[in-house]
């Protein structure tokens, strides 16, 4: 995982990546992604895929998990999940405080944005989309269904570049990992 630990994550990039696509963020949300996202490489470092989640309220850090779905054993073990997962067993409560934030660095899929909704995450912010399974607006946007009776608001976008890197690189490690085998 080599190629994943050396992609670099200093906040003046950041800025000057959101400054470029004229898309300003608040220097919060770029510390809060970038935290998010030194957690997916800690996945990744796990041979897991590199996905890390935040949650975040008044500025403090309530729940936070990277992807571990191998290593756990769990099909369930998303880095959302075990955010939640973190956050509610630390305020001992399903519910999430009301102005919640979650910053997550691939776009939620249904399990997912479906936890999200009833644990009552008010902001949503992700990195890259997922357009193979992303449900919040790359296949649908069930964040926006009007049966659920709570609504997330929800913004996408962010540090997007160094996510798709690290995705990127983690997946064509393994292609090559698996060639070699194959020899």
């Amino acid at each position: 995982m080599k190629n994943i630990q050396n992609i670099s994550l200093q906040p003046f990039q950041a800025i000057n990546y959101q400054l470029a696509t004229d898309e300003l963020w608040a220097v919060e949300d770029i510390n809060w992604m970038q935290q998010a996202l030194n957690l997916a490489k800690q996945g990744a470092a796990r041979e897991e895929v590199p996905v890390g989640a935040i949650l975040v309220h008044n500025q403090q850090i309530i729940g936070q998990g990277f992807n571990e779905p191998i290593g756990r054993h769990d099909a369930t073990a998303h880095a959302e999940i075990i955010a939640l997962r973190d956050a509610c067993t630390r305020l001992n409560n399903y519910r999430l405080p009301l102005q919640t934030t979650l910053y997550v660095t691939l776009e939620p899929c249904t399990m997912c944005i479906g936890a999200l909704i009833h644990a009552r995450v008010d902001r949503l912010i992700y990195a890259a989309s997922e357009p193979r399974a992303g449900m919040v607006g790359s296949q649908m946007n069930l964040a926006a269904e009007s049966f659920y009776n709570h609504r997330i608001q929800v913004y996408k976008g962010l540090c997007r570049e160094h996510s798709s890197q690290m995705l990127k690189a983690f997946f064509r490690e393994r292609r090559q990992a698996s060639k070699r085998k194959k020899r």
